[in-house]
């Protein structure tokens, strides 16, 4: 059974340690650089009143999935900007669901409008994701360099509260 709960200082280091482990693997996040605890705990500081970080715990209280949104200068203030990571080999099982569960409940209550997915176009399981979560196109991205200098596609999808 999954869990979802608002995240704290002390779920960071599980966070960051999801997190990397998809970092290694590549090809799904825009993120290519090893992130810590501290990093995470620095991001969710980031207008925490225009914000939300959600964790999803399994029944041992392991973290297996997150979730955040915030405000992005590229958006009108009406929209959020959503990010999603599920433990590598945990996709499908619902972590992703519960997760966006409370995260729409969350940006419905400080007033959000939309929502924004900014997804690498390589990322299939990302796409059919927000897909599946009724998040529909509405923009691309070309070229988009990363921070290693890669250049990729973003696939820009938006949901309507």
């Amino acid at each position: 059974m999954i869990t979802v709960r608002k995240a704290m200082r002390l779920d960071t280091n599980s966070m960051a340690d999801l997190l990397n482990e998809i970092i290694k693997i590549g090809g799904t996040t825009a993120i290519v650089r090893p992130v810590t605890g501290d990093d995470i705990a620095e991001w969710m500081t980031f207008s925490p009143e225009l914000s939300a970080w959600h964790v999803a715990l399994d029944d041992n209280e392991k973290v297996v999935g997150f979730q955040w949104f915030v405000p992005s200068e590229q958006l009108p203030p009406e929209a959020a900007e959503i990010a999603t990571f599920v433990q590598v080999g945990q996709t499908g099982l619902g972590i992703g669901s519960a997760l966006f569960t409370a995260t729409a409940k969350a940006a419905e209550e400080i007033g959000y409008v939309w929502i924004r997915a900014n997804i690498r176009a390589d990322n299939e399981g990302g796409l059919t994701y927000y897909q599946s979560r009724g998040f529909r196109d509405y923009g691309i991205i070309e070229n988009y360099e990363l921070a290693d200098g890669t250049l990729v596609t973003k696939r820009l999808k938006r949901y309507d509260i």
